[in-house]
């Protein structure tokens, strides 16, 4: 080192720390911690304020994986600063652990990098909040378990009691009571004193110690204790913190543990094992019958809700018995029917309509969706669901007030889902192609990634339970391990995945890379491979224009394995048609309203019954047109059986004629008017007779005509023109909506131009804050206050900073009377304008002069 080199002097405080970063270090922070960038600080002093704040600190900590958590929980127990090595002596204890040798660089360097942690490996210092959180106290044990230092459990205790216990422990008598405390410290940090001193213990106080070791540290104890706590007492091993209660030194804690905060440091990550393994394509295969089954399911849903859902309930969202007509109408139970609605609301393919009688229906988009490719429809049902924070496995649970949760209602919204279900997928995506993943694995890798919470500042102990969500989603079953199970269930039923394992086009919706796929081999016995690829590294999540070129190119890889759409089914003489496919929209459309579907599986069945047929005049066609639409798009020739029903249900139909009386039937056939007033089935109808042909009815129109129906005849309804009304299968549609927002967990992540732009602000803010004034007289003006110079003098200066290329200070008085102080670099003084880069506000600015008040020069530091 040369003599004009002197080496950084350490940094003082949090802002010091991270005035000496360089801009990429920054922009990390920023990025890590996404609330300092929401205003942008004016300064580094403002953003180390802001990064030292309650609510910013339990945030951070909440997203720390489990080694970098651990790490923070050993800081918050050391000295205040400690040293690398006093750290590493506390996570890898007497004996060392080098896997925790290994880990610690990486988790202490998150810590650096979100500034919860700073200073050098001599002074590493946590940040005060960070400490408060996860330091012991009586009211809050330490998540490590550990309790007070004896300086902390000793502040209140009396100085002839310390000199007992100093003395009982064998060590020499003090003049005060810090040195006695430091003394007792000292023999509690001695492995070879402190053994020596336990040895003594009868072995009923060491069962005792045995106890707490681990925590919670307190005790409860008598006024007058058994001899086997009395020998701890005396000798400091416990001590009183209130009546009644003792706890365990932190001290004596770690030399019964061995150094070691942590009962079982986890310095890795769990692995993701693969609980089984089947042929690519195999599972490609098997997920592309699943995305096809999802979208004929998604149809069948809004189709019906064609003329009009549900009733929409006061407080939002589907009755119970609403949703149980779904799920027996969708033949799947209740919480599958509740994650079909809840995506088709996700995707914005229905909503409620609006209106006064407010009810559930499909949106434009639908419409639209419909006259898509089946691989296109599957991406956006597959991107909806990944972004959607909308979580379908609540419901049926109770809210915080104890409310039902319910199917499109309120509650729902849960902000740790899209990130959940990427990364799941992205753990999937992890494991060599074609391995299916133990659920167990993922959940223990999702517990690491991210602790759940607990206890105090949202940070989870020694295998501590979480405190969950508004929900109470707590402990072992904590929401985001719900989540996670729920994402591998609906994966698999959506077509993401295929037995379990990620698909191709999976891979491709995630964005990540697709693995070289060998060619196609025989499947071995059980369908099962060997895993002997070395995992890939998951992929990150997209931002939205990645996300759609990801959609795009999953449609790509799945639309080959989805079936081709036909034209054409297969009549049957019992008045059913056979569709071996999917057919082609034009021909479901029209064979939705000419037949009832009777099974679904591999091939769909129809039948044709008086009341389809009757149901397919009513929309508009005639009997020559469901003729030759059968006969166009039939493989086998009409049935005489299918032709008699058509003809037989068409000479009937329109032979009645309903209008609004309260409601009249009309025919020609006077006969037929006799045959309905004499059956008794018609008493209920209020049928008198007005004319030969026209029978007056109590009914309204649509009880009319479902009445005669019921009977056995086929009524036409009529206009007030006396025109046949026809009831095309138009569906009711809800004006047009957007699909729900999800709701952000926390503020969102900046992007890389917002980034780049607080950095710089931050920097500018800061230099100006900074830099201090030098007076003529050589010294440092105070702080706020203005330059005062006469008008010749600051041009002067201007004009030759102009030259000199120097950056100066102004005081500077604005339109509305606010003084400032502003460091300018005057680039041209003309016209009676100064302009000049201003590093306050990161700009070049153009100031008049005679609001100038003076100008100064830069102190040289």
């Amino acid at each position: 080192m040369s003599t004009e080199e002197k080496p950084a002097a350490a940094p003082r405080s949090l802002a010091e720390a991270l005035r000496g970063r360089d801009d990429a270090s920054l922009a990390a922070l920023l990025r890590s911690r996404p609330d300092l960038v929401t205003p942008v600080p004016a300064d580094l002093t403002q953003l180390a304020t802001r990064a030292g704040t309650r609510a910013s600190v339990v945030r951070a900590l909440e997203r720390l994986d489990r080694f970098a958590l651990q790490t923070a929980q050993a800081l918050a127990v050391a000295a205040d600063p400690a040293t690398y090595e006093e750290l590493l002596g506390l996570l890898a204890g007497d004996d060392g652990d080098p896997a925790v040798a290994a880990a610690l660089p990486h988790a202490l360097g998150t810590l650096r990098e979100q500034a919860l942690v700073w200073g050098g490996d001599d002074r590493l210092r946590l940040v005060r909040t960070a400490r408060e959180l996860l330091s012991p106290s009586p009211q809050h044990p330490s998540p490590t378990g550990l309790g007070p230092s004896v300086r902390e459990a000793t502040a209140g205790m009396s100085p002839g009691r310390i000199q007992e216990i100093v003395a009982t422990a064998g060590l020499p008598s003090t003049h005060d009571s810090v040195s006695a405390v430091t003394a007792l410290t000292a023999l509690f940090r001695d492995r070879t004193r402190m053994a020596a001193l336990l040895d003594q213990a009868p072995h009923e106080s060491v069962e005792v110690l045995d106890r707490l070791v681990w925590g919670p540290p307190y005790g409860q104890v008598t006024a007058d204790p058994a001899p086997r706590l009395r020998w701890l007492l005396d000798r400091g091993l416990l001590l009183p913190t209130a009546p009644g209660t003792v706890v365990l030194p932190r001290e004596v804690a770690l030399h019964l543990r061995g150094g070691r905060a942590h009962r079982v440091p986890e310095p890795a990550p769990p692995s993701v094992e693969a609980a089984a393994t089947h042929r690519p394509q195999v599972v490609d295969a098997t997920a592309a019958g699943q995305a096809y089954a999802a979208l004929a399911t998604v149809e069948e849903l809004l189709k019906d809700w064609d003329e009009g859902g549900p009733a929409v309930l006061r407080a939002g969202g589907l009755s119970v018995r609403d949703l149980k007509r779904t799920a027996v109408a969708l033949d799947v139970p209740e919480p599958v029917a509740a994650f079909w609605v809840e995506l088709a609301y996700a995707a914005g393919l229905l909503a409620s309509d609006g209106e006064a009688d407010e009810r559930y229906a499909a949106t434009p988009a639908y419409d639209e969706w419909r006259e898509r490719p089946a691989a296109e429809r599957w991406a956006l049902l597959a991107t909806a669901w990944l972004a959607a924070t909308r979580t379908s496995g609540l419901v049926g649970g109770r809210d915080a007030k104890d409310r039902v949760l319910s199917a499109l209602g309120p509650g729902l919204d849960r902000s740790a889902a899209p990130e959940v279900r990427h990364r799941v997928l992205a753990l999937l995506a992890g494991l060599p192609e074609g391995a299916a993943p133990a659920p167990g694995s993922v959940l223990a890798r999702l517990r690491w990634e991210r602790p759940p919470r607990g206890g105090r500042g949202g940070a989870a102990g020694e295998g501590g339970r979480g405190a969950g969500g508004p929900s109470g989603d707590g402990g072992p079953d904590d929401l985001r391990s719900r989540i996670a199970l729920w994402t591998l269930e609906e994966a698999e039923r959506l077509g993401i995945t295929g037995r379990g394992a990620l698909s191709a086009h999976g891979r491709a919706l995630l964005g990540a890379p697709a693995p070289r796929r060998p060619e196609a081999e025989p499947e071995g016995p059980g369908d099962k491979l060997p895993v002997h690829h070395r995992p890939a590294p998951p992929p990150a999540p997209l931002s939205s224009s990645e996300q759609a070129a990801a959609a795009a190119a999953a449609a790509r890889l799945l639309a080959p394995l989805l079936p081709e759409p036909l034209d054409h089914v297969l009549l049957q003489a019992d008045l059913t048609a056979v569709a071996p496919g999917p057919l082609r929209r034009p021909l479901a459309d029209v064979l939705d309203v000419l037949a009832d579907v009777e099974s679904k599986g591999g091939a769909t069945v129809y039948r044709f019954t008086p009341g389809s047929v009757r149901r397919a005049l009513d929309s508009g066609r005639t009997a020559a047109e469901l003729h030759a639409f059968l006969a166009a798009h039939s493989r086998t020739p009409v049935p005489q059986p299918l032709a008699y029903l058509i003809d037989d249900v068409a000479r009937r139909h329109g032979r009645l004629r309903v209008g609004a009386a309260s409601a009249y039937l009309r025919c020609d056939d006077d006969a037929v008017l006799g045959e309905i007033l004499a059956d008794k089935r018609a008493a209920g109808l209020g049928l008198r007779r007005l004319a030969p042909t026209v029978l007056a009815a109590r009914a309204d129109p649509a009880g009319l005509l479902e009445g005669l129906r019921a009977m056995g005849f086929a009524p036409a309804a009529e206009s007030a023109e006396g025109d046949v009304l026809i009831t095309r299968a138009d569906a009711h549609r809800t004006p047009p909506r957007s699909a729900p927002e999800p709701v952000p967990e926390g503020p969102p992540v900046p992007d890389d131009t917002l980034v780049a732009a607080a950095v710089r602000a931050v920097r500018a803010g800061d230099r100006a804050s900074t830099a201090t004034i030098r007076t003529p007289a050589g010294d440092r003006a105070a702080d706020g206050e203005l330059p005062r110079t006469g008008a010749a003098e600051t041009l002067a200066t201007l004009q030759a900073a102009v030259l000199t290329g120097e950056a100066l200070w102004i005081g500077y008085v604005n339109a509305e009377g606010a003084a400032s102080r502003r460091v300018i670099a005057p680039v041209r003084v003309e016209g009676g304008f100064v302009t000049g880069y201003d590093h306050t506000a990161d700009e070049v600015r153009t100031y008049p002069l005679h609001r100038i008040t003076g100008v100064a020069e830069l102190a040289e530091d």
